[in-house]
C-alpha cells in the first residue's frame, strides 16, 4: 500500500462523510419544515447507509490484513 493509495481512500471517505453530514442536515431541515414523512425517512436512511459505507470502507482498507499475494 502506497501513500497514493491511502490518499485515494482518504478522499473517498471525505466525500462519503460530507455527504452523510449533508443528508443528516437535510433530514433535520425537512422535518422542521413539516415535509412529508417519506422524504425525511429517505434522507435519514440515506445518511445511515452512508455511515455504514464509511465504516465498511475504513475496515476493509485501513484495518484489513492484505493477503501475501498483494504485497
Amino acid at each position: 500500500m502506497t501513500e497514493r493509495h491511502l490518499g485515494e481512500i482518504e478522499r473517498v471517505l471525505l466525500y462519503v462523510g460530507d455527504a452523510r453530514s449533508r443528508a443528516d442536515r437535510a433530514a433535520a431541515a425537512l422535518e422542521r419544515e413539516d415535509a412529508p414523512a417519506h422524504m425525511v425517512a429517505a434522507l435519514a436512511d440515506t445518511a445511515r447507509r452512508m455511515g455504514e459505507a464509511y465504516r465498511a470502507l475504513s475496515q476493509r482498507t485501513y484495518y484489513a490484513v492484505a493477503p501475501e499475494t498483494d504485497r
